[in-house]
């Protein structure tokens, strides 16, 4: 019989403990709604207690739905000099007003004696305490048994009571950690089931949790054993982010419990997003997507050349453990021009376009989109540069011609002296509904001046920009052995009242790399505006 699971998310806060992976409070908003989207069941936010943009964090997504998905604080024990309602640990997690909050105390011995400084006894006190005085303020409470195999390994006994003072303290799940990463697959058959007898001899009847980290690469392979063990709530994060060599890896845990294992959970209906969702964390973390990465890496279904082309042709079972189009990925024969199409129409559903699978503008769009990819560009983050293609490739926009003509610019960057910053200057030429507009403007770096004047001389024609703002600009060397003549990628993320949207521009040129995305920004808006205007119920008025 399977098993209904809870998915944890927790990218938003031990995610962000990896080398090189920072979030803004914007990008931590976005992901949320993209989990949310997904079908996450809770996402951790961070941890108002230590981070001030934690708790920036949990007051800006107020301003935000969440359909499924319930936000998580996450915070330790109170201090063992504080009781608990004169905690600034405790009070911060109740003060950031979420569904859920997540504590974690210590199951090792040895962490209490030599971390803590504190007895032993004087632990479990605060374990229990800590929950109890935060029950009344969660719906759900979730306890993290921090270092509980080590501990277990240790200590069995005071392990074991950690827990038992948890289920007293209120906690709604025991969630086990194997914080260190060092614990084997065939270590936690016999740890689960002495926790789950344990329990059961003690006439306490509360569902477990997983939490492990993949310092010895079996993060993902602990997970899995845990769940075919009876624990009912898996945390990890997407793509494996995490301090030292990351955490449980939700890209190829889900598809494994939903396909190959048959459980129930949210995500299980949305596994098509999953692929698009790992990307998009990657973008805006501004890090390459590991091509290699099963299930939603690009490189995971694809096949190139002799006896593997030839079979997956008769019958892609032979050479695939799954069909790539459940997780929202494609299949790839790298020496055909047919790969991408399912993707194609899958975008083109989701845009609204009316394209068939044997329409040949299909093969036309996956012919540009390979030789742009091959340039450099990536769409995961900027799907509406890729509408923008889609839709010309279609007819229906001809070319951003149809709301300004680009007749020449100019950036200047003036620098008078060591200590003084530069000057930027940006003017601009365009041709507009016949007419010709010169202006310029300064700005904060060249690419802000460009975009001023971009602005400037549209705003007369299209005053609906005004209400346009860019949110994002991230930069991506692409080939950093060619040091400064080197390819880069500009992603801007834009918004106005109603929406936001991505865009992409790729060159050796930073200015004109961003002109593109600036380009593909506007004239996505202005087409916005205009299909808006001809809707049904506005024509009329």
């Amino acid at each position: 019989m399977t098993q209904q699971l809870e998915i944890y998310d927790t990218t938003l806060r031990d995610g962000t403990q990896a080398e090189n992976f920072n979030l803004s409070v914007d990008d931590k908003v976005r992901i949320s709604l993209k989990l949310d989207e997904l079908g996450m069941d809770f996402i951790e936010g961070g941890w108002p207690g230590s981070n001030p943009s934690a708790v920036e964090f949990f007051k800006d997504i107020k301003n935000y739905n969440l359909k499924h998905a319930k936000l998580t604080s996450f915070g330790s024990t109170r201090l063992f000099s504080n009781p608990a309602e004169k905690d600034a640990n405790l009070q911060a997690l109740i003060d950031s007003q979420t569904p859920g909050i997540t504590i974690f105390g210590k199951s090792w011995d040895i962490h209490v004696t030599d971390a803590l400084r504190i007895g032993l006894d004087d632990n479990l006190q605060i374990i229990e305490e800590s929950l109890s005085y935060l029950r009344q303020h969660a719906e759900f409470l979730f306890y993290d048994a921090e270092h509980f195999f080590d501990g277990f390994k240790k200590n069995q006994e005071y392990a074991l009571s950690t827990l038992d003072r948890a289920v007293t303290g209120g906690a709604d799940c025991l969630v086990l950690c194997d914080t260190n990463g060092g614990t084997l697959p065939h270590e936690m058959p016999h740890i689960i089931r002495t926790v789950q007898d344990h329990l059961k001899a003690g006439g306490k009847t509360i569902p477990l949790g997983i939490h492990s980290h993949n310092d010895s690469e079996t993060a993902v392979a602990n997970s899995l054993i845990a769940v075919s063990m009876g624990v009912t709530q898996v945390q990890g994060t997407m793509n494996g982010y995490g301090e030292r060599c990351g955490n449980a890896n939700l890209t190829s845990i889900v598809p494994s419990l939903a396909v190959k294992m048959g459980h129930k959970f949210k995500i299980a209906e949305n596994l098509t997003k999953l692929s698009e969702a790992s990307r998009f964390v990657n973008e805006l973390a501004n890090l390459p997507h590991n091509k290699y990465q099963p299930y939603v890496g690009r490189a995971a279904f694809a096949h190139k050349g002799g006896i593997h082309v030839s079979a997956v042709k008769r019958n892609p079972l032979t050479y695939e453990h799954i069909e790539p189009e459940k997780i929202g990925n494609v299949r790839r024969i790298l020496i055909s021009d047919q790969s991408g199409k399912s993707n194609v129409l899958h975008k083109a559903q989701k845009f609204g376009l009316n394209l068939d699978s044997q329409d040949p503008v299909v093969s036309s769009i996956v012919k540009e989109l390979k030789e742009l990819e091959n340039k450099g560009f990536q769409y995961e983050g900027a799907e509406a540069s890729f509408e923008l293609l889609m839709r010309r490739a279609l007819g229906s926009l001809d070319s951003q011609k149809r709301y300004f003509d680009l007749k020449g610019y100019r950036v200047i960057s003036l620098k008078r002296s060591m200590t003084e910053p530069p000057q930027d200057e940006a003017t601009i030429r365009l041709e507009v509904a016949g007419e010709e507009v010169h202006t310029a403007a300064l700005g904060e770096g060249p690419v802000n001046a460009l975009d001023k004047a971009l602005r400037k001389a549209l705003s007369d024609f299209y005053p609906r920009l005004k209400e346009m703002s860019l949110e994002d600009y991230k930069v991506r060397v692409l080939s950093g052995e060619h040091g400064t003549g080197a390819k880069i990628r500009v992603l801007i993320q834009s918004r106005d009242a109603k929406s936001e949207w991505g865009t992409v521009g790729v060159s050796f040129d930073i200015i004109e790399a961003s002109w593109q995305a600036l380009v593909d920004s506007i004239t996505y808006k202005l087409m916005k505006d205009e299909q808006q205007r001809n809707t049904p119920e506005n024509a009329t008025k």
